[in-house]
């Protein structure tokens, strides 16, 4: 792998992943309704479920679910139940308002169980490292599964450092949001909102 390779495919990953999608929709989400930490939680998590697509396109795991119409199918909707789940709560808890709370510990390692569970259960993020890593391999250069492999813990790195970014920036906003009494009250909605408009998206993606 060649310089010029590995930056045109950085340029590439970047982009896509500013792209709005359902990953930094919930980082920003989670850093919003919590903290940076609670986003940073999330993306660690997003990030460790990108390790298992980028393994399961680089030795062709992902072919076969694409393959499969049922396997994607199930995965699919799994996904999507789940993103409703999450939605579903954040509605029950529209009562309790949205206020700061320095006493109450804030579950990280749940964010982050939940920021794998959301990776794993979209299978179009297998599918979308079998259609972009193989573009910028140099077969040339031989070890071909090596090279999508380094390529896509590229992309998980440059992922990563994105969503802490975008943690700390999304916290900042949420300072703002603070001094709004009407979108404080109404914060737990607007969460269930977007997770299941990212249920809703997902369930209704195809291949």
């Amino acid at each position: 792998m060649d310089f010029t390779q590995v930056m045109s495919f950085l340029g590439v990953a970047i982009l896509l992943t500013l792209m709005p999608g359902p990953d930094i929709l919930f980082v920003i989400t989670q850093s919003i309704s919590q903290d940076k930490k609670a986003g940073i939680a999330t993306a660690l998590g997003l990030c460790s479920g990108l390790i298992v697509h980028i393994t399961a396109a680089t030795l062709g795991i992902s072919a076969i679910i694409y393959q499969s119409a049922l396997a994607f199918t199930v995965v699919k909707y799994m996904g999507a139940a789940y993103l409703l789940y999450l939605a579903w709560q954040s509605f029950k808890e529209k009562e309790t308002g949205f206020t700061i709370n320095h006493h109450k510990p804030l579950k990280y390692k749940s964010l982050y169980k939940k920021g794998i569970l959301m990776n794993l259960l979209n299978p179009k993020v297998s599918l979308f490292f079998l259609a972009l890593l193989p573009q910028f391999v140099n077969k040339s250069m031989g070890h071909i599964t090596l090279q999508m492999f380094i390529l896509g813990i590229i992309f998980l790195v440059q992922a990563l450092v994105i969503f802490v970014a975008v943690s700390v920036f999304s916290e900042k906003l949420r300072h703002v949001l603070l001094a709004n009494s009407f979108i404080t009250k109404r914060m737990n909605i607007i969460k269930g909102l977007l997770l299941g408009l990212i249920g809703i998206q997902i369930a209704f993606s195809k291949k």
